[in-house]
C-alpha cells in the first residue's frame, strides 16, 4: 500500500498541511498537451470561487469494536488550489493515503474500541477556477500508456455488449475522438431523463441505465464514460461537491465526466446538469437557455465545483472489510468490519459546509 505522504496524526492533534500533495495531483491533470485551452477570441476571463470547506462527522461506537473511516481528500490540480488543511478529533490515528490504481487520495482515521462518540472535523481553503475550454483541436494520435486504464471496463460500466452496440450506433460515421465524444454527449442529452427520486447521486449501473434511460449525475456521467471507452475514447468520472452557496452543502455532492483528446488534454462534460436544468425549469431541448447550457457543459465547468478524485471499484487504503467500493464520494465507515449506511445519517452522521472568503 502506498502512502501519499508519511503523515501520522495522533489523538487530539491538529495538523496543517499547506501544499504537500500538489505534486500528486498530476494524476488528475496528467498528459496535458501544449495546445491552448482558451480560445484566443474568448473575452470572458475564468471566474473564481474562494472559501473554506469543512467536513464534520460523528460515528456511534459499538463496545469492543474498532471504528474506521475513509474520506475523499481533495488535492490541488490545474483548476483548484487546496491549502490550510486542518484536522481535529478524538481519533487514535489518522493518515493520508494514495490508492495506487486510480491515484485517488483519501483521508483515513481510526478509533480503537472507542467507548464514546467518534468525532472528526476536517477543513481546508479552496481556490477554484472556472474551466473554459473552447479552442478545441481535434488532434489524433496514440493514447499515452498511462491513460490506457481509462479505456477499461469497471464492474458497473462494461464496454462490450449493449454498451458498445449502442455507442457504435450513436457514433456511426464519426472517426475522431472529438466527433465520437460530441455524438455521445448529444445522444445522452436528447434521450435521458433526470430521476430526482434516486437516492444520492445514483450508482452508475450502465447496462440498466441504457434500458431505463433515466438517472442522476453519477448514472448519466457513467453512461457517457462507458460508451466513450467502448469506442476508444479515454474517459472518466470526476466525483466532487458543489460550493455554489454559503452554508450547508451536504446535499450538493455531484459527479461529472471528462474525455481525453490526444495532444490536447482532458475535456469536461456534464450532460447530467443539462437534464437537471431542463427538469427544474420545465424546459424542452429547443429552449434558448437549454441550448446555452448544452453548449457550456461541453468543455466548461463552473468555478463552484470542487474535484475530489476519479476512480471506481476501489480497494481503499488500508483495505476495507467489504467488497471493492463502487466509488468514494461520500464518507465511508466501518464499525467492527460492518459497513455503515452513508445515506441515512444514523450511526454515521456528517455535514459539509462552505464559507466564502
Amino acid at each position: 500500500m502506498e502512502k501519499a505522504k508519511n503523515i501520522l496524526v495522533h489523538k487530539w492533534r491538529i495538523i496543517t498541511i499547506l501544499s504537500a500533495f500538489m505534486a500528486l495531483t498530476l494524476i488528475l491533470s496528467s498528459c496535458q498537451g501544449a495546445a491552448p485551452k482558451y480560445s484566443s477570441t474568448e473575452e470572458q476571463a475564468p471566474k473564481q470561487k474562494v472559501g473554506v470547506v469543512t467536513f464534520d462527522l460523528s460515528i456511534t461506537p459499538e463496545a469492543g469494536k474498532d471504528t474506521k473511516l475513509w474520506l475523499p481528500y481533495p488535492t490541488s490540480n490545474e483548476y483548484q488550489l487546496i491549502e490550510d488543511v486542518h484536522l481535529s478529533g478524538n481519533y487514535n490515528n489518522a493518515e493520508v493515503y494514495r490508492e495506487p490504481q486510480s491515484g485517488s487520495i483519501m483521508l483515513y482515521a481510526e478509533w480503537l474500541q472507542p467507548c464514546v462518540q467518534a468525532t472528526i472535523s476536517y477543513s481546508f481553503k479552496v481556490t477554484r477556477e472556472e474551466i473554459l475550454m473552447k479552442d478545441f483541436q481535434d488532434y489524433s494520435g496514440e493514447i499515452p500508456v498511462e491513460l490506457e486504464q481509462y479505456l477499461l471496463p469497471t464492474s458497473l460500466s462494461p464496454t462490450t455488449g449493449d454498451v458498445k452496440d449502442t455507442a457504435l450506433k450513436v457514433t456511426k460515421g464519426k472517426t475522431t475522438v472529438l466527433g465520437k465524444a460530441t455524438a455521445i454527449y448529444d445522444w445522452i442529452i436528447e434521450n435521458f431523463q433526470r430521476d430526482p427520486n434516486i437516492v444520492g447521486c445514483g450508482v452508475g449501473d450502465v447496462e440498466a441505465l441504457l434500458k431505463s434511460q433515466e438517472g442522476k449525475c453519477t448514472d448519466i456521467s457513467s453512461v457517457f464514460v462507458a460508451m466513450a471507452r467502448s469506442v476508444g475514447v479515454p474517459a472518466r468520472e470526476i466525483f466532487g461537491i458543489r460550493m455554489a452557496n454559503d452554508g450547508d452543502i451536504t446535499s450538493a455532492y455531484h459527479c461529472r465526466a471528462e474525455f481525453y483528446i490526444p495532444r490536447y488534454g482532458w475535456v469536461p462534460v456534464d450532460p447530467s446538469d443539462v437534464r437537471k436544468y431542463m427538469l427544474n425549469n420545465g424546459c424542452e431541448l429547443d429552449n434558448p437557455e437549454v441550448i446555452k447550457f448544452r453548449h457550456y457543459y461541453f468543455g466548461n465547468q463552473t468555478e463552484t465545483y470542487l474535484d475530489f478524485y476519479s476512480g471506481r471499484d476501489l480497494v481503499l487504503v488500508p483495505a476495507q472489510a467489504g467488497t471493492p467500493l463502487n466509488y468514494l464520494m461520500y464518507p465511508y465507515a466501518e464499525v467492527g468490519g460492518k459497513v455503515l449506511d452513508w445515506f441515512v445519517q444514523q450511526n454515521l452522521k456528517y455535514t459539509v459546509t462552505f464559507k466564502s472568503l
